[in-house]
């Protein structure tokens, strides 16, 4: 029975709490914040990046530096999350701290340096992101840093580009093209029009119906078709199966090796300021290969030279000095 004993000022006791004796649960402990390394030379664009990685109440900016030695001690001393870092600094440069601070921490480049070369090698050497300043907001960047931090790549449009141009460059070269590709049960899938079937002979009539178009007996497809085809699939493939036309031999043209990519990019329908962006060199730098190349090709407009480079008509010279439309 609860005990009755009168409390010395006559009230009774209060009843004893069942659970007085139990621990109090543990706090719920705050969780931990994303620790960032800020690298750059530039004071002013340290001090913008801490205070606005610094006012998100999941980040904190833990050491700046400098350079790329700078870099690694904090990141040594402070075991950062996350380490942002520039390219282009005085003393030890980001590409050259990049080995040594990704066994650290993941790293990703924040930077002027927008060129194809230093993207790709910067890759090569750890970076988990690329980001060119001019081509994200804050809350990206602040979005690019809790990813690279789970292990998710962030780039830039600049550095996406530079990494699609070297996967395209170092593909392997395309496989033959299926039987029966460029037929015309395919033909409008390239843009073809629909006058491009007079070219095929039509079914047999006394198929059923309901036949499948290529259990028919149809003929490859005629080299007047595969002229339409080119300009709308860019570049003419130089692997064709037995029985079409063999590709066309671009030596006889002596391109160098850049001219020649400008050349493959025009055939594919680039503008001179796509491809300038696509080759990161500027419009005059592809107007002066543009001008080069017509004057190889003996060509006097893009059509022209296009036509020659996918061996659509003769590339025999005209005998004359042609002036380039860039």
């Amino acid at each position: 029975m609860p005990d009755q004993t009168p409390h010395p000022t006559g009230a009774p006791q209060p009843p004893h709490p069942p659970f007085a004796d139990l621990p109090l649960p543990p706090q719920a402990q705050p969780a931990r914040r994303l620790r960032v390394v800020v690298a750059d030379d530039n004071p002013v664009v340290r001090a913008g990046l801490t205070a606005l990685l610094s006012g998100r109440a999941d980040i904190e900016v833990v050491a700046e530096a400098a350079d790329g030695r700078q870099a690694y001690e904090a990141a040594h001393h402070h075991c950062p999350d996350v380490v942002l870092l520039d390219v282009r600094m005085p003393g030890v440069d980001g590409l050259s701290a990049l080995p040594y601070l990704v066994q650290i921490a993941p790293v990703v480049m924040l930077t002027y340096s927008r060129e194809s070369e230093i993207v790709q090698e910067a890759l090569r050497r750890g970076a988990g992101g690329y980001l060119v300043h001019g081509e994200f907001t804050a809350d990206q960047l602040v979005d690019a840093v809790r990813d690279i931090k789970e292990g998710r790549a962030h780039f830039t449009p600049t550095a996406a580009g530079a990494l699609l141009a070297q996967l395209r460059r170092d593909q392997a070269p395309a496989p033959p093209l299926p039987e029966g590709l460029g037929r015309s049960s395919s033909a409008t899938a390239y843009g073809i029009s629909t006058s491009a079937k007079s070219y095929s002979q039509p079914q047999d009539p006394g198929l059923p119906a309901n036949t499948p178009l290529h259990s028919a007996s149809i003929p490859p497809t005629s080299s007047e078709v595969l002229s339409q085809m080119q300009p709308h699939v860019g570049q003419s493939s130089s692997e064709w199966t037995s029985g079409r036309p063999a590709a066309p031999d671009r030596s006889r043209f002596q391109l160098s090796t850049r001219e020649a990519e400008i050349m493959d990019l025009i055939a594919s329908g680039m503008n001179n300021q796509q491809i300038a962006a696509t080759c990161f060199i500027s419009e005059k730098t592809v107007k002066n290969h543009i001008n080069r190349i017509f004057a190889k090709l003996h060509s006097v407009s893009r059509s022209e030279a296009v036509a020659k480079w996918l061996g659509t008509v003769p590339a025999s010279g005209t005998g004359r000095e042609v002036a380039g439309r860039g």
